[in-house]
């Protein structure tokens, strides 16, 4: 997202809005740290806090959920910063966000993951979701295959 190739073109202040969801009160997410020096970051909140899941297929198709259910929360995005990728920083904030919503009262936590097969190439914009390796990795089942290339996972707690 703001890590992207216009970076250099993008003040600052440009990125940080890119982050932004239009109309949100609050943004609630975490942030990985390598010696002190942030290196890379997640979103996860309460599901209804992304109205732009409610549009989409990919979480529902299949399944009969309560859209409205803020117990239920989802991790939807990772950045991890150029020079520290390939590193674990995605594996440990995908650890991280278990203990993050359960805290904070979620009841279960999902997330919407691409899925990588061997010698299939998957584009940069395309992996911001994450892998559903690094989500099974950390625990999460998968509850559903809405596409080809796309899976549901989820943590009950």
């Amino acid at each position: 997202m703001a890590f992207g190739l216009r970076r250099r073109a993008c003040r600052a202040s440009a990125r940080a809005d890119r982050l932004r969801y239009p109309g949100a009160r609050s943004t609630s997410g975490l942030v990985a740290y390598l010696d002190g020096e942030p290196v890379g970051w997640c979103a996860v909140e309460p599901r209804t806090a992304y109205p732009q899941l409610t549009r989409t297929r990919v979480p529902w198709k299949g399944r009969q959920e309560d859209q409205t259910d803020d117990s239920v929360w989802a991790v939807t995005c990772f950045v991890t910063r150029k020079g520290f990728r390939r590193r674990g920083v995605t594996y440990a904030l995908a650890r991280a966000t278990i203990d993050f919503a359960r805290e904070r009262g979620a009841q279960a936590l999902e997330a919407y993951p691409m899925i990588i097969r061997p010698g299939v190439e998957i584009t940069w914009g395309e992996l911001h979701v994450g892998s559903r390796d690094v989500f099974l990795d950390a625990g999460f089942t998968e509850v559903s295959r809405p596409t080809l290339r796309r899976a549901v996972v989820r943590i009950d707690f």
